[in-house]
């Protein structure tokens, strides 16, 4: 067991930079390279690492609101973004997705919490199981159904993308005073093995299964996890990053554009 502690060399400011990397390798070769597949696999990586870094900021997170407030307000000023540069373009980023994973989880933390104590009242047992399931079927209705109600409209990643956090949290007990049986399954290991099982999901239903398998890649860097923050705190790290690396990586196309290079 002590073997295993010590492999566990990645903490969370480690993966997170390293998911930025393949982030990066990927969007430079949309742009630059576009027919080079080499650049998509690598960034494959990318988003399953902060699909459960994401569930990880719920797990740890002392404001609910602010951190949803955050995440869903960067969001909505980079779609605003998009859409007076892209010709309208209503297809929602990554950080759509994560708002939307990010209000399940959290409907799902305050079920585990009515339902894992016998005192609860049972009019919050159902009012709690009520909103998870609402929560689940309003993230579905709006991934699979409002793309058939408003033309152009899409969620990155689709249903399954926005539900990887989700499984990742499934065995999230930590600020749940739940049964103890329940607590022995919080655990890293089970974490990882619910969110495999939701890469699966994933793959089953991606139109492009032959690249989305490189996802899997990404349990490897999970089971280096050592559940640590890490010395420097880089919690606002991806909501300035993310935006920031496509105004770089656009505005270098178009200068070289401009100069005749490409």
């Amino acid at each position: 067991m002590e073997f295993l502690k010590r492999l566990r060399i990645f903490n969370g400011n480690t993966l997170k930079i390293l998911a930025a990397i393949f982030m990066v390798v990927d969007h430079f070769g949309v742009i630059f390279f576009p027919k080079m597949m080499l650049f998509r696999y690598i960034g494959r990586l990318s988003m399953p690492i902060f699909a459960f870094m994401i569930s990880e900021g719920c797990r740890y997170t002392k404001n609910k609101w602010k951190h949803f407030g955050l995440l869903f307000g960067l969001a909505a000023v980079c779609q605003v973004v998009y859409f007076f540069f892209d010709n309208g373009s209503l297809y929602m980023s990554i950080l759509v997705t994560f708002s939307l994973s990010t209000i399940v989880i959290y409907a799902m933390q305050y079920f585990k919490k009515c339902h894992s104590h016998d005192r609860t009242l049972w009019v919050l047992k159902i009012l709690s199981s009520l909103l998870l399931i609402g929560s689940i079927f309003g993230v579905y209705f709006i991934c699979n159904h409002l793309p058939h109600l408003v033309k152009g409209f899409s969620v990155d990643y689709g249903f399954w993308g926005c539900m990887l956090p989700v499984f990742a949290s499934a065995f999230d007990f930590r600020r749940i005073p739940a049964y103890l049986e329940w607590k022995k399954l919080d655990v890293l290991p089970a974490r990882i093995l619910s969110f495999t099982v939701g890469l699966l999901l994933f793959q089953i239903s991606s139109p492009a299964p032959s690249m989305t398998i490189y996802m899997f890649y990404t349990i490897p860097l999970l089971l280096l996890y050592n559940g640590e923050k890490g010395k420097h705190n880089i919690k606002y790290f991806f909501y300035i990053f993310y935006p920031t690396h496509l105004v770089l990586l656009e505005g270098a196309y178009i200068a070289l554009r401009l100069l005749h290079i490409l």
